[in-house]
């Protein structure tokens, strides 16, 4: 079977099994009752890129942080690296927002929830991006440490024409993968009151009572924002491969 075929008759099947479970729950199916709120979801789909963005870059950052200590001669940092990589896996992201934001924010004297739904999020990723990192650089050969020593390199030449491109190559990928993971993740910030897409939905919701709709809508919208992003990861990784 052509490939193409394939994939259509994939989509066909998922589409008839949304079909039969709509049909099982709702007779008159409409989607034009979340009309008078398309600005509340169009801010709250606004809402969620721009969280994912900042929770991506400051990650990034804390991330490669992160990385540096865990590669520090100093034992008690690197201690440090491994204890708080496991604390957070160990964390559910619902969990760690709802500490973040009534009782770590308080302690510091911050009230701020949005903002630390922020924080919870960049937290919750920073160590996913640490193995990025780790992922990254160890792909960089001794060998390459010892051609770059033999024909003297500076360091600034070391990291502009070797090591970085290498990096960018391998970190472009995975990190992609934990945007999307940021956006799916952002929902859970409705327990904030947060104003992004899932929030948005369930307000609307709660004016409609079009419960069923609400919900394939919210799929759909998520699934325009990261379905791009999945396929951007693959084409990428086929280029640099």
């Amino acid at each position: 079977m052509n490939k193409i075929i394939a994939y259509i008759f994939a989509i066909i099947t998922v589409l008839a099994l949304v079909l039969f479970v709509v049909s099982r729950q709702v007779e008159n199916f409409s989607l034009s009752a979340f009309t008078p709120y398309q600005n509340m979801i169009s801010e709250g789909i606004i809402n969620t890129i721009i969280v994912s963005l900042v929770s991506l870059i400051g990650s990034l950052i804390l991330g490669f942080i992160l990385y540096l200590l865990s590669i520090s001669k100093i034992k008690y940092l690197n201690a440090l690296t491994v204890v708080f990589t496991e604390i957070i896996y160990g964390t559910p992201l619902l969990v760690l927002i709802v500490i973040t934001a009534f009782l770590i924010g308080p302690a510091f004297g911050s009230y701020n929830r949005n903002l630390l739904g922020y924080v919870a999020l960049i937290i919750y990723m920073t160590p996913y991006m640490k193995n990025v990192y780790q992922s990254a650089f160890s792909s960089i050969s001794k060998e390459q440490y010892m051609t770059m020593d033999l024909f003297g390199f500076t360091p600034y030449q070391r990291y502009r024409y070797i090591i970085i491109p290498q990096v960018i190559r391998i970190l472009m990928p995975p990190m992609m993968n934990n945007f999307s993971m940021i956006i799916k993740g952002s929902a859970l910030l409705n327990v904030l009151s947060y104003n992004e897409l899932y929030y948005a939905i369930r307000v609307a919701q709660s004016q409609t009572f079009r419960f069923v709709e609400g919900y394939v809508l919210m799929w759909l919208l998520y699934l325009i924002i990261t379905i791009p992003l999945s396929q951007a990861t693959k084409w990428l990784e086929r280029k640099w491969a």
